[in-house]
């Protein structure tokens, strides 16, 4: 070989290994960050009574809430028996300390309708048995619980960071109790933000690849600071490498809340929205498809009273544009009841402003939380119809010349049961399965005791003065 040659080739390996070692170089050592957050990273394990009837209910708060495909990281332990009278079904999940006195949060699904709870530190932090926790506060709908204990020591905790300044492509970490292996540390990077899975009202969840599993519910998700930036929930079960978390932002505010012993509060239009498509904004004569259009406004209620109406177009709140539905949903939430905010709509071709003064959503129940409800029936928790209701108002029943009372239908979500039913907004629910309904619980009974037995309810509706019967399948698909 010739000196020219064999330099050539002395050249290119330098290139080569050079590459090598810059690429191994770029990638981070999660060493550091593994040891100063990981004694913050609890695992907590709860117990309830139950009875044992099938599957359902030993696997239903694993899927509270979430769409089909979709699982919240929680894991009951191993079934004893098909029937029998009521026994102690425990469960395992993650949580993360926020101050020294022993604050805990993790995922409401993870402690919810326990009768113990019970938290176990990391052992360099204490090496004692599980201590009881109390439940300080928790809140369904963004799927958040606080935690207190009691010991006398300082503990290591975590600090929120703003997940608001996360950029797609930062490498993340993710601790928490896989399948109840203690404290296991994952890697991955930020997939995506804003993510929409049907999980509920406020859905704004940040995609990670980093491997999470059942266990893993609670924990924390972990920026290159030190900083949470997301508590993880839920996973998409046929997948790999695609986990949730709630955005740490919305953690803190409702944490804040919970922590300070206030009931958590969130601001309310009274009105039935859907997204603006291509067509609709053409329609309408928008510059682009964006904005919330009114479906429906309840009479009496903030919007109405402020002079919105359905056909409208709420294109920003404060002067702040609104891109969606989930974007309405979520800027309203974080004004309390009370509070007076700037509306403006799209109407007839051109922009309008109204004062509306908010409601409080806690106020408005909804179909969900009646039949989910709060006995700890699993099975009774997989039969979410996805309809939002209230209760028929005096006047209302008089035009339409209703005696019994009733439920009037506010809003249908995509890809639950009802949507299949040829249910409309603003029909009014009269009975399931004959039996008259005035409540939300009358219908979260029928729904219980026969509609999940027959896999299906049949309700009576009266629309615009007709009484029509519509079926729900409550089959497993």
């Amino acid at each position: 070989m010739h000196l020219k040659q064999f330099s050539a080739v002395l050249l290119c390996l330098a290139v080569l290994l050079f590459a090598r070692a810059a690429s191994a170089g770029s990638l981070p050592d999660f060493t550091d960050l593994a040891a100063s957050c990981g004694p913050a990273v609890v695992n907590i394990n709860t117990e309830r009574s139950a009875g044992m009837n099938g599957p359902e209910d030993m696997f239903g708060d694993m899927f509270r809430n979430m769409p089909p495909g979709f699982e919240r990281f929680f894991r009951f332990g191993p079934r004893q028996g098909r029937r029998g009278p009521a026994r102690k079904q425990k469960s395992l999940g993650s949580g993360f300390l926020i101050s020294a006195d022993g604050y805990i949060v993790t995922n409401n699904h993870v402690v919810a309708n326990a009768d113990v709870i019970r938290v176990t530190l990391d052992e360099k932090t204490y090496k004692g048995e599980p201590i009881k926790a109390k439940l300080v506060g928790s809140d369904e709908e963004t799927d958040l619980a606080l935690l207190k204990i009691d010991i006398k020591q300082n503990l290591p905790f975590l600090k929120f960071g703003n997940s608001d300044e996360l950029k797609v492509g930062e490498w993340l970490l993710a601790i928490g109790n896989p399948f109840g292996l203690d404290h296991s540390v994952t890697a991955g990077i930020l997939s995506a933000k804003g993510r929409r899975i049907n999980a509920g009202a406020f859905d704004n969840f940040l995609q990670t690849d980093a491997s999470i599993n059942p266990g893993n519910s609670g924990g924390p998700l972990i920026n290159m600071k030190g900083e949470v930036i997301g508590i993880n929930t839920a996973i998409i079960a046929s997948g790999q490498g695609i986990g949730f978390a709630i955005p740490s932002n919305m953690a803190n505010e409702i944490i804040d809340q919970v922590k300070g012993g206030k009931k958590v509060s969130r601001g309310w239009l009274g009105i039935g929205i859907q997204d603006v498509d291509s067509n609709t904004a053409k329609a309408l004569g928008l510059d682009e498809p964006k904005g919330a259009l009114v479906g429906s406004v309840q009479k009496d209620q903030p919007a109405d009273k402020a002079g919105i109406k359905d056909g409208d177009v709420i294109v920003a709140i404060d002067g702040k544009d609104v891109e969606d539905t989930a974007d309405l949903l979520r800027t309203i939430a974080r004004h309390q009841p009370g509070t007076e905010v700037k509306v403006t709509v799209w109407r007839d071709g051109s922009k309008k402003d109204f004062t509306v003064k908010l409601g409080d959503r806690s106020e408005n129940l909804t179909a969900d939380n009646a039949i989910r409800g709060h006995s700890g029936d699993a099975s009774t928790a997989e039969a979410t119809l996805g309809l939002t209701l209230r209760p028929l108002r005096a006047e209302e029943a008089k035009a339409l010349k209703i005696e019994q009372g009733g439920l009037v239908i506010v809003s249908i979500e995509d890809d639950k049961p009802a949507s299949s039913a040829d249910l409309h907004v603003d029909d009014v629910i009269l009975k399931a399965n004959m039996k008259t309904v005035k409540t939300m619980a009358d219908l979260a009974k029928v729904v219980k005791e026969e509609g999940l037995k027959r896999g299906a309810i049949i309700l009576q509706i009266n629309r615009r003065g007709d009484q029509l019967f519509r079926t729900v399948s409550l089959e497993k698909k």
